[in-house]
């Protein structure tokens, strides 16, 4: 037997975990390689030396004719699947496939009721400002501005306290205090969307006029932050400023802070401790700590946070819907009164809607379904590389 031989026995019998296989293994080995004829008759060969003759009776559990090196039969290494793990795949399977069914039947579903009013609207349906379905003249652009320009601000007003929150939650506070905050950032995201809406309503929106009032005083020159009239003349009077894209917005902004907040928590919570005390050992303060190795490290969990609120600041209803003054015209100026939104252009018109109406709504959920689609799959994959330690950016 070849030595190369030797070595490929000892492996298969290492797989094997038989210590007393190796060990033959190797005394059968040494034997062949020296040419002792005696060994093969020591095994029940017969005295001749013949090598097959040998290795048919002296090896442990060996084949004939392989010479007595002793080689047992390969383990399949294949693991063999428990009822457990079985059942376990299939639910998750098929809660996967659920999940991603419904998702899918909800597009098809708004596709289809959509079909007549795209039909009649074609691409001029994302350009025209008028909504008047019973005249066949009809569009979502000032509805989708509005729903923009109330999602902008709403991150505007949430970035910087889910940033704040999530540093403070993740870096300061500790032991009980940290666990009592926690909760208590993760209970606002359980607060239904009407008890913002009334709060907005009967509180925020008187006490947030002066502030609006002073923004366009000393701002007008901004032309978001102008509030004027149809002839060009600035609005000074407080009704001017109610039922605005700007109130809507803010509130909406602290209705997404604990989404934000719990995802940039995470990723901040998950920066290596070598590096945050090889930056304390390099004389680093607290900040300079957080700066250069908590948020370089929790990037993608900022974006991908900021992003899944600006998916839940899209979609919002019942908030936006009790405070805004609706209007079919693009308004530019953030603090005046009236804009309007998609979600609550459906809430607002879906009672009193005719056939075609519904279809003219129905086309306008399922644009914002695919925007919304397409901001929460780009921040999911954001936070997921994340997680995985990869460069978000």
């Amino acid at each position: 037997m070849k030595q190369d031989d030797v070595f490929q026995t000892i492996d298969d019998v290492f797989l094997e975990n038989e210590r007393t296989d190796i060990l033959t293994a190797v005394d059968d080995a040494g034997d062949d390689s020296s040419g002792d004829a005696s060994g093969g008759a020591r095994n029940g060969g017969g005295g001749d030396g013949a090598p097959g003759a040998g290795g048919a009776g002296g090896s442990n559990g060996g084949t004939p004719g392989d010479g007595g090196s002793g080689s047992p039969e390969r383990r399949s290494l294949a693991s063999r699947r428990s009822t457990s793990d079985t059942v376990f795949r299939t639910v998750a399977f098929t809660a996967g496939a659920t999940t991603v069914g419904i998702m899918l039947a909800v597009g098809l579903f708004l596709s289809i009721r959509a079909g007549s009013a795209l039909e009649v609207a074609g691409i001029g349906f994302l350009f025209t400002q008028e909504w008047s379905p019973e005249t066949k003249q009809f569009g979502i652009a000032a509805v989708l501005f509005g729903t923009v320009t109330i999602a902008v601000i709403a991150l505007i007003v949430g970035f910087p306290l889910a940033l704040g929150t999530a540093l403070l939650l993740s870096e300061v506070v500790r032991g009980r205090l940290r666990s009592f905050m926690v909760s208590l950032v993760d209970l606002m995201a359980a607060v239904p969307s009407i008890v913002f809406g009334l709060w907005g309503v009967f509180f925020l929106q008187e006490n947030i006029i002066p502030v609006a009032e002073w923004i366009s005083r000393y701002f007008a020159w901004i032309p978001f932050f102008a509030v004027t009239g149809e002839d060009g003349s600035t609005l000074t009077e407080a009704s001017a400023f109610t039922s605005s894209a700007f109130i809507a917005g803010i509130v909406v902004g602290l209705m997404v802070v604990p989404t934000q907040a719990s995802v940039m928590r995470e990723a901040f919570s998950q920066a290596p401790v070598g590096e945050r005390e090889g930056a304390f050992a390099l004389g680093a303060t607290r900040w300079g700590m957080i700066a250069t190795v908590v948020l370089p490290f929790g990037r993608g969990g900022i974006i991908g946070g900021t992003m899944l609120g600006l998916g839940r600041a899209l979609g919002e209803t019942i908030a936006v819907y009790m405070i805004i003054s609706p209007i079919f015209v693009i308004n530019w100026e953030v603090l005046k009164t009236g804009t309007n939104s998609v979600s609550a252009l459906i809430a607002l018109r879906y009672g009193e809607a005719s056939e075609f109406g519904l279809s003219a709504l129905m086309a306008a959920g399922l644009v914002l379904f695919l925007i919304t689609l397409v901001v929460n799959f780009t921040a999911s994959s954001i936070v997921a590389r994340s997680r995985s330690g990869a460069e978000s950016l």
